[in-house]
């Protein structure tokens, strides 16, 4: 559909909960600023809903409401569509049969581009046809736009970040309050930060979509979740948050890429993190991400990652961009994946066993003599270097106690091995905790 320059650009929402409803709201406040930037009023012309008669959290008197996805997509009068249904399999479709109707794309759904963006990027490209996905990563940060154009004279050597908000005020609590790992779930689930089925966010999946995205944006390789490695938070305990306060450490989950002479590592886990680092002291559910380019050096980007309007702020400047690009020959719009598509390459992605990474580990232990000889000299024999080692108390009946060990740098493969060889001797009386130690001043 052709549209002159000056006239008015309609615009329809596939979802309307907090988000869609955050971006109503954005997009109605700041309707003069917003047609200002973009060279042309944006109206929203129709909204797509599960249900049409829960109450909204904006005003909807003008909008036609239908419970039919694709009465949006299928509009003729309709220039971009904006997915905010969360999950794959409808976004998805909505997704594809928007392009296919020759109408633009907004989405905040991280899963859906970290699973599917190769395809739907394909599709969007064969068409000449933009999919903006700003507010699926770090919603308030504009962090996708710094990586595509503001750092794009740079070659990005690392990006490390706090990118699930849900982790880190769950840790936040564990640390400040004290709060248990399972009370500090309850609790961020009372505020609306946890989902009552927080797997994916405790688990670490919703930061491996948010990684594998930026990794692609940053290395110019195709998004590929499926190598990342992901682990989440629900192994800390709040004797691993003191233990570590005492070491001078704080417990973050981290999403890191690198480079490294053999390939990128792509991994989400907990880490030990110095207390003198920038990102230890990102507290609550912010967010707060560090890259790293050969030109500019470290900059370290911070703000909400979360939440109706940071996330609609998002939103609403990736239907910025599309409505002052709709005139823009295709072949000259910021690429999709930063790179062009033709120059995506396929940089080797390092397996976790081959990782090299200091650890924390604790064990419980019967508190007899030869224990922790035996301990020492299994990782002796695996050539894994001790930093130090510290026995929890003690015990006048041969109970178990804790030891807490961190190591120097040693691949994971090593470890591992040396972790299954310590928990089969009979002395210790439990599995080991481990949190990999991240000391690289991020």
């Amino acid at each position: 559909m052709t549209t002159a320059s000056t006239d008015p650009i309609n615009i329809g929402l596939v979802g309307l909960g907090t988000v869609g409803a955050g971006t109503v709201n954005v997009l109605r406040r700041n309707q003069v600023e917003i047609s200002r930037r973009a060279g042309r009023e944006i109206r929203i012309r129709s909204a797509a809903v599960r249900d049409l008669k829960v109450p909204r959290d904006c005003v909807v008197d003008d909008l036609t409401l239908t419970s039919n996805p694709f009465d949006v997509t299928d509009d003729p009068e309709i220039s971009l569509v904006v997915e905010l249904v969360g999950g794959c399999h409808i976004a998805k479709e909505v997704v594809l049969r928007s392009l296919q109707q020759g109408k633009h794309v907004v989405t905040a759904n991280k899963a859906l581009i970290a699973l599917h963006g190769n395809d739907i990027f394909q599709a969007a490209h064969e068409r000449g046809l933009m999919v903006a996905f700003e507010a699926a990563v770090a919603g308030g940060i504009s962090i996708i736009k710094v990586i595509r154009e503001g750092l794009s004279g740079n070659r990005i050597d690392r990006i490390v970040g706090i990118i699930n908000g849900t982790s880190n005020y769950i840790l936040t609590l564990m640390l400040e309050e004290q709060y248990s790992f399972e009370s500090a779930l309850q609790e961020a689930q009372r505020k609306g930060f946890a989902e009552t089925d927080p797997s994916f966010d405790v688990d670490g999946i919703d930061a491996g979509h948010k990684l594998a995205i930026l990794a692609a944006i940053g290395f110019g390789i195709p998004l590929q979740f499926d190598r990342v490695h992901v682990e989440g938070i629900s192994n800390v305990t709040l004797d691993d948050i003191q233990y570590a306060a005492e070491l001078g450490y704080r417990i973050k989950h981290l999403g890191i890429a690198q480079r490294t002479p053999a390939g990128a590592e792509l991994r989400t886990h907990a880490c030990l993190t110095p207390v003198n680092a920038l990102l230890a002291n990102v507290s609550g559910e912010m967010n707060a991400i560090l890259i790293e380019g050969d030109a500019v050096g470290p900059t370290l980007h911070y703000g909400a990652g979360a939440g109706a309007e940071p996330t609609a702020s998002s939103v609403v400047a990736d239907i910025v961009d599309v409505v002052r690009a709709l005139t823009t020959d295709p072949g000259n719009r910021v690429p999709h994946l930063a790179f062009q598509p033709s120059a995506l390459t396929e940089l080797p992605l390092v397996p976790i066993l081959e990782v090299d990474s200091a650890n924390y580990l604790r064990l419980q232990v019967i508190d007899q003599p030869g224990v922790l000889a035996d301990i020492t000299r299994i990782l002796g024999e695996m050539e894994i270097s001790i930093e130090a080692i510290v026995q929890k108390g003690a015990s006048q009946d041969g109970e178990a106690v804790p030891v807490i060990i961190t190591t120097h740098r040693t691949l994971e493969q090593q470890i591992v091995d040396a972790s299954m060889r310590i928990e089969a001797l009979e002395t210790v009386v439990a599995p080991i905790t481990r949190i990999r130690i991240y000391p690289d001043g991020a």
